[in-house]
């Protein structure tokens, strides 16, 4: 019992002592302010300003938002602008494939033709004639295969089919690289081949008439660019009677 005792006062005496050295606080409320100031930390670092002063730094909150919009807008401005100066410039124009002016009599022909030579265009340039308005006869045949290979492809399939009478279209017509399976002079003569070519599973031939041919003439130039065609169309100033139209 006295040692409970004794222990009792200890504990109270040692929350005496620590109330006295200010460790628990003070609960009276009477602490003033000076007092308050000296425990404070780092007292020295703290700085008072107005209000005035204070109501000023957040006006320019707005301000600085603004010139950072004004940053923006400029630099955009400035990517814009590199964009436009780094875009190519647009490609000339592709050369025309093929142009083809007529219609001329022999004579005109020969003038005009006279008056494209300086142009020195070789194989780029080529000479035709028109067909006619009346039908001559009629030819039976498999349509243009676009080059010389497929047509000769075709042919070794007409070969396998067991037909033997045709030849490859070379020349320059309408019909170039097709395949010829015979001509006739009246359309049911050609009916009757192209019937007979069907038995035997030719599938793809047809009887197309053929005109006569005319006096007109109408020359082809391949691979027409700007400076050609400007050249083409001062020299037919003086041919006013002909036409001018694209080609294949």
């Amino acid at each position: 019992m006295l040692k409970f005792l004794f222990c009792s006062l200890l504990a109270v005496n040692a929350a005496l002592f620590a109330y006295g050295q200010g460790y628990l606080g003070h609960f009276s409320g009477s602490e003033r302010e000076p007092q308050r100031l000296q425990r404070q930390l780092n007292p020295k670092d703290l700085t008072l300003v107005s209000s005035e002063r204070a109501h000023g730094t957040e006006a320019s909150a707005p301000a600085v938002a603004t010139s950072v919009a004004a940053n923006a807008v400029t630099d955009t401005g400035i990517a814009a602008a590199t964009a436009a100066v780094a875009t190519p410039a647009a490609r000339p124009a592709a050369p025309l494939a093929c142009v083809e002016i007529g219609s001329f009599v022999l004579a005109e022909a020969r003038r005009f033709e006279a008056r494209v030579a300086p142009l020195q265009l070789g194989d780029r340039q080529s000479r035709r004639n028109l067909p006619g308005t009346e039908i001559s006869s009629y030819i039976v045949h498999v349509p243009p295969q676009g080059s010389k290979e497929a047509a000769d492809r075709k042919a070794d399939e007409l070969r396998g089919l067991g037909v033997t009478n045709y030849y490859v279209i070379s020349d320059n017509s309408p019909l170039r690289y097709g395949i010829s399976l015979g001509v006739f002079k009246t359309e049911t003569a050609a009916q009757n081949q192209l019937a007979m070519l069907v038995k035997q599973g030719v599938r793809t031939a047809r009887v197309t008439p053929r005109m006569t041919g005319s006096r007109l003439l109408a020359f082809q130039f391949r691979d027409v660019g700007p400076a050609l065609k400007a050249d083409l169309d001062k020299i037919r100033t003086d041919f006013p009677n002909t036409d001018i139209h694209t080609c294949r």
